[in-house]
């Protein structure tokens, strides 16, 4: 997420009422996870196993938990709870917009867009030309979306990330990472009825222009769709994944977390995809392989029992 104000290390180590390691100078001008982290991001790190990462990454500002070596250039916020600093930070610099009305006032929609009773529209969002929203829609706040797009009945774009903090030492497990992204929903784009779409922790999750999305399919945080993907009905892609352009991921396809797709893979459906897979190639199977290596070893597990047979009176 990129901040409409940079701040800088002295008012974040007040804010956060922190002790200050490193350049006071330094400025941030967005807050990102470490996966996407560029220069003048802020990110945090509660585990020693991750510090190098978090230390060595682009990031300006690192909210830690301990007193180590800063880099030069690079400004350390020591607390003895980062989560914690860092979701105070994720209210301040986006908090919660409440909303009473089912279209909110900030909203900007085309006048050529077409929205059906019943649907539910944010703060912030923007909605273009020749657009169609069906009934009973929900869109949270500061979604994009791009023109000549259709969303079907009961669908619900820009939820909040299924992410989690675990601290086993707490009543509550399982806290939620603030949700600070948002969805960008690119032209021509066609999604179907009852599908769910979260927004990025800290970026955004991204649907690639021309891409058609059938009914009751899971797209997940920060996951980016290329141009001209196909998605089958009950499709499930985990967080932080990419498909590339041209992709088809048949009926009830389930794919791993932060993981790419290559350009203009096919996946046939009832497949689970586990991990990277190359383009323009058929898979099928759980964990996924090329399609005709499946078939194979279909063929070969139904001949065991004649070799069976065969060889159990030897």
């Amino acid at each position: 997420m990129q901040l409409t104000t940079p701040l800088t290390a002295t008012w974040l180590a007040t804010f956060m009422q922190a002790q200050l390691i490193g350049d006071a100078n330094a400025t941030i001008t967005g807050i990102n996870e470490i996966n996407r982290v560029q220069q003048g991001d802020i990110v945090f790190v509660d585990h020693p196993k991750y510090y190098d990462k978090c230390l060595q990454s682009e990031a300006s500002i690192i909210i830690i938990n301990k007193a180590v070596e800063c880099p030069v250039g690079k400004a350390l916020v020591v607390v003895s709870n980062p989560f914690e600093a860092y979701t105070k930070l994720c209210n301040y610099v986006r908090p919660h917009i409440h909303q009473t009305e089912a279209i909110h006032p900030t909203a900007t929609i085309h006048p050529t867009a077409i929205i059906y009773p019943n649907v539910v529209i944010g703060a912030q969002v923007t909605i273009g030309e020749h657009t169609i929203i069906y009934p009973n829609v929900t869109i949270y706040n500061h979604t994009i979306i791009g023109n000549h797009v259709v969303i079907n009945a009961n669908s619900t774009i820009g939820s909040n990330a299924f992410y989690y903090n675990t601290n086993k030492t707490n009543s509550s497990w399982y806290t939620p990472m603030q949700s600070i992204g948002n969805v960008v929903i690119h032209n021509y784009v066609h999604i179907g009825a009852g599908c769910t779409i979260d927004k990025g922790v800290s970026h955004s999750t991204i649907i690639g222009e021309g891409t058609k999305i059938d009914n009751m399919c899971h797209i997940g945080h920060d996951v980016v769709l290329g141009r001209n993907c196909l998605l089958a009905a009950q499709v499930g892609i985990a967080g932080a994944t990419i498909l590339q352009d041209g992709v088809t991921l048949w009926g009830q396809v389930g794919v791993n977390k932060t993981i790419t797709i290559g350009q203009g893979a096919i996946v046939m459906g009832q497949s689970g995809v586990v991990g990277n897979i190359e383009g323009n190639k058929v898979y099928w199977g759980t964990p996924a392989i090329n399609f005709s290596d499946k078939k194979r070893e279909m063929v070969w597990l139904k001949r065991i029992p004649q070799l069976w047979d065969k060889i159990k009176n030897i």
